[in-house]
C-alpha cells in the first residue's frame, strides 16, 4: 500500500513538474512578469525535490540496485540532463532562439525518460516499435 501511494505521488509529481515547466516556458516566450513572482521562482524546487525523493524512495522500496539497473541510469542520467536543459531554457539560455531550443529538447528528453518508466527499458519508448 505504502509504494502504492508514493508511486502516485512521484508520478503526479512529475505531472506537475512538466506542467509548471511549459507553463514557465511559456511565460518566458511572452516575457510574463509571472515567472518572477516569489511562488514561481520557489513552487518548482519544491515540487521537484518531492519528485525526486519519491523516486529515490520507490528504488529503496524496491530493493533495486540502481547502478546495476541500465534503465535507472539511464532515467537518473536523463534527468540531469533534463535539468541541465530546463535552466537553459527558463534562465540561462543567451537568446531567446536558445531558451526556446532548449525547451523543446528538455521535453523530448522529459518524454524518455518516461518511456523508461513505462518499459523499464533504455530503449524507452522504440520498444513499442515492430521488430
Amino acid at each position: 500500500m505504502t509504494y502504492l501511494l508514493i508511486k502516485t505521488l512521484h508520478m503526479t509529481t512529475a505531472i506537475v513538474t512538466i506542467s509548471g515547466f511549459i507553463l514557465r516556458a511559456y511565460w518566458m516566450v511572452t516575457q510574463s512578469e509571472k515567472l518572477q513572482h516569489k511562488f514561481t521562482r520557489i513552487a518548482p524546487h519544491i515540487i521537484d525535490t518531492v519528485f525526486l525523493s519519491s523516486g529515490i524512495a520507490l528504488v529503496l522500496m524496491s530493493n533495486l540496485n540502481a547502478f546495476s539497473q541500465p534503465w535507472l541510469l539511464a532515467k537518473f542520467a536523463g534527468l540531469i540532463l533534463y535539468i541541465v536543459l530546463g535552466t537553459i531554457a527558463i534562465k540561462r539560455g543567451p537568446t531567446l532562439q536558445i531558451r526556446v531550443a532548449a525547451f523543446l529538447i528538455a521535453l523530448a528528453v522529459f518524454a524518455y525518460i518516461v518511456g523508461i518508466a513505462v518499459t523499464k527499458s533504455v530503449a524507452s519508448w522504440l520498444n513499442f516499435l515492430p521488430a
